[in-house]
């Protein structure tokens, strides 16, 4: 994780929001992930939306597990709140922390690996509980961190580096939190910033557990043909004496196209990635026929995108257990701790 700044140097006509802040005082340290990496197509999304949100830094608190994604909150507003939990960890803390301090925006930024595996049991109970909270997928179907094995996200058929390929099928995160029961359900590719943004705003200001999976290509690992996630850097022209990874300079996949069409992204290994942008007539509050409209597109061999999912009336984890109206750090000692008869008087509750 870099903690290197980037240069204070700011442009003396940049736009300023209520605030009095640029779109500079929301950016963090500078970027270790490889070069067209699309993790840093969503910190820039990100950075654009909190900008625009006019959210006040030391109000943010930003969280995340581990692995490529899992850097992320490094190189998005450096004033804000942070915690880098343990591998598959981080809804958990989002969710004490959350319990503990409400008023706080809460931003948690994991992967496929750090979700659908070893975290898929965190994941699946953040959505249940209806945590407050913005949940940022950074989906590429792979391990960056270890050398690019499959995650559960990765698609029947695909050949690693070996030339093995997965024969397990793929958790889609879109399908399991629409199943948990989410109320917030959205699906982007890291280079359509014209979708992203809106997308990232809408879940920043929504009342519940706001979830948005990103289709975000990999540079390095993912180098198998067919991929509905990402690319990889591949040696098929090359002789090589040594065994060494090298992570070409690329440059980020964009693009840009209406809504209810169908738009091919040709990544760098020559795969193509099939994205549906969801009409405008479409209906995202019957979780039925969202699951079904789903399940038509797919079979297409296309992934839909936009806003997949809402329900605005959800009640969120603070509505489930009657917490108090402000944030525990604010209620006052004598009420935090009443002595053994109001321990008592609670407890009665449970017997």
């Amino acid at each position: 994780m870099s903690y290197i700044k980037k240069p204070a140097a700011r442009h003396p006509k940049l736009k300023v929001n209520s605030l009095g802040l640029t779109i500079r005082d929301y950016e963090g340290s500078m970027s270790t992930l490889c070069a067209g990496c699309g993790h840093d197509s969503v910190t820039a999304a990100l950075v654009q939306a909190f900008f625009e949100l006019e959210v006040e830094p030391h109000r943010l608190a930003k969280l995340s597990g581990i692995g490529c994604s899992s850097k992320t909150p490094a190189y998005f507003v450096s004033e804000a709140h942070g915690f880098n939990a343990v591998h598959g960890r981080m809804p958990s803390v989002a969710a004490g922390a959350n319990a503990a301090h409400r008023d706080l925006l809460y931003v948690g930024i994991s992967g496929d690996g750090d979700s659908l595996s070893i975290g898929l049991g965190q994941f699946c109970h953040a959505i249940r509980r209806n945590v407050n909270m913005l949940y940022v997928l950074e989906n590429n179907g792979v391990y960056g961190l270890t050398k690019g094995q499959f995650s559960a996200s990765a698609d029947i058929g695909s050949t690693s580096k070996g030339g093995v390929a997965n024969q397990q099928g793929p958790i889609d995160p879109v399908n399991t939190a629409l199943s948990l029961g989410a109320t917030f359900v959205a699906r982007s590719f890291s280079g359509d910033k014209d979708q992203l943004i809106p997308i990232l705003k809408a879940g920043l200001s929504h009342s519940g557990f706001a979830f948005v999976d990103v289709i975000s290509p990999c540079v390095t690992f993912n180098d198998h043909q067919g991929s509905t996630k990402s690319y990889a850097h591949t040696r098929s022209h090359m002789h090589e004496v040594i065994e060494t990874d090298f992570v070409p300079l690329k440059t980020e996949i964009k693009t840009e196209y209406s809504e209810g069409s169908v738009q091919d992204i040709t990544m760098h290994d020559g795969s193509v990635v099939k994205l549906h942008k969801i009409a405008d007539e479409y209906d995202p509050t019957d979780r039925r026929a969202v699951l079904d409209y789903l399940a038509d597109v797919g079979s297409r061999g296309e992934i839909a995108t936009g806003l997949l999912y809402l329900e605005e009336a959800g009640v969120d984890m603070h509505g489930f257990e009657n917490t108090v109206d402000g944030p525990l750090v604010e209620v006052p000692f004598a009420d935090l701790c009443p002595g053994s008869k109001g321990l008592e008087e609670v407890q009665k509750e449970w017997w």
